[in-house]
């Protein structure tokens, strides 16, 4: 939070599994088209945070599996959690309001007492949630009876039944709710709450997340029986939410529309990226425009190749360097030129880039720095770059875009390494 000078421009909140995460988009373009205008329109003075059921280690999991951003804030664990930033720091605040009236040891002694509920795994174990499964039919007489139980042995709790099955037993501060409130009052008294917060989901744990002062909602189309039946009977007349006509992260993007939150068309969405004009410089734009084409050039989706190649050069400076990962250097025209060789090599092999962490920064006039993460991903391999792009604006107009005078690119530690040194961006 701290990288924004003043009040995000948008906070959005969102659940990950079939809400941001669309486990039946095995193309996973739902989620690609919400990167692309993340980081094109939004990334520079907006706050991403993801807010899940998943404990760190699944979550991470997931982020191995699928092409997710790196949010600002992650709240997990069904909002007992809250991390910031890459190295997923804690805050310390909300342990500290989550441990009033809370004993895990408690909460253990009277569970185990229920032959209805089965444990969820060690992973899934957390300081301030215990974890298990329970049939349907049997959900309701547990949770009363449990709850009436630990109010006895003086704990103040609250039970959350989601997707059917899972059944999570909380402090009653915590939820993600309650972790959205937090936030929400840290910011305000830090001077930054922001202008807009869309919070998005699907499941029962989720409902929460509408209740917030303020905020705007979207159950995605493919919200489950629970959610839906929460809003008919707490918010059927409520117009900050809605019920998206679009799957996951493609009902969040229309949600961004229907409340005019901001731009709502991503750049996956342009057939003819070399159409894509703007009337002033955006470099985030530029480098999500030109890692989309990437990626068309090799999945052999790219329509008069030679214009665009031409196109391509003509802004790239003749004396501009490129700085493989492997520490090489070679000049950016013969990289261009090297393209010819790789056009088509990724066809029907479920092949995707898209890019992470977009920031621009602008030394003078007419000279931007951009740090950003590049990532490959070819069926279930990731591969990723820390990539630093110099451009320039000087002799040309917006609608020319963006010179491109340096690109420098290292290997992320832990990813696959591509050892073939080729010259491909």
């Amino acid at each position: 939070m701290d990288r924004l000078a003043s009040s995000p421009r948008l906070m959005i909140v969102s659940d990950l599994d079939h809400t941001m995460v669309d486990h039946h988009d095995p193309e996973n373009l739902s989620i690609l088209r919400f990167n692309a205008l993340w980081e094109a329109k939004y990334r520079h003075d907006s706050l991403l945070v993801f807010s899940t059921g998943r404990s760190p280690v699944l979550y991470k999991q997931l982020r191995k599996e699928k092409p997710m951003l790196t949010p600002d804030i992650t709240i997990m664990s069904v909002g007992t959690e809250i991390t910031y930033g890459d190295d997923m720091v804690p805050d310390e605040g909300w342990v500290e309001c989550l441990n009033q009236k809370w004993d895990r040891n408690i909460v253990s002694e009277e569970t185990s007492k229920f032959s209805e509920l089965t444990m969820q795994s060690e992973t899934e174990q957390r300081q301030h949630k215990a974890s298990f499964y329970v049939e349907k039919g049997k959900a309701q007489e547990v949770m009363k009876t449990l709850s009436e139980r630990l109010v006895n042995r003086g704990l103040d709790v609250k039970i959350i039944y989601s997707g059917g099955m899972d059944l999570d037993v909380l402090p009653q501060g915590a939820g993600k709710g309650q972790a959205l409130a937090y936030l929400h009052k840290k910011l305000k008294d830090a001077g930054k709450l922001p202008k807009n917060t869309l919070a998005c989901g699907d499941s029962g744990n989720d409902a929460e997340l509408f209740t917030i002062p303020d905020v705007h909602g979207v159950m995605v189309q493919n919200a489950q029986e629970e959610l839906l039946q929460w809003h008919a009977e707490n918010a059927k007349n409520n117009p900050k939410i809605i019920h998206a006509t679009e799957r996951c992260a493609a009902g969040i993007i229309e949600a961004i529309g229907h409340f005019k939150l901001g731009p709502n068309i991503s750049s996956r969405d342009v057939t003819d990226l070399s159409d894509a004009k703007l009337d002033h410089f955006d470099p985030a734009y530029e480098v999500v425009k030109f890692y989309l084409f990437f990626e068309r050039w090799r999945r052999a989706e790219v329509e008069n190749a030679e214009v665009y190649l031409s196109n391509l050069k003509s802004v790239c400076s003749p004396s501009g360097v490129f700085v493989h990962p492997s520490g090489v250097e070679r000049s950016l025209h013969d990289c261009i030129d090297k393209l010819k060789d790789c056009c088509g090599d990724k066809k029907d092999k479920k092949y995707r880039v898209w890019v992470d962490q977009v920031f621009p920064s602008q030394l003078d006039s007419d000279t931007w720095i951009v740090k950003f993460k590049k990532w490959e991903q070819t069926g279930e391999e990731q591969q990723g770059c820390l990539t630093t792009v110099k451009v320039s604006s000087k002799g040309v107009k917006p609608s020319e875009g963006l010179t491109w005078l340096h690109v420098h690119q290292t290997w992320i530690a832990g990813t696959t390494q591509n050892t073939r040194n080729d010259w491909f961006f």
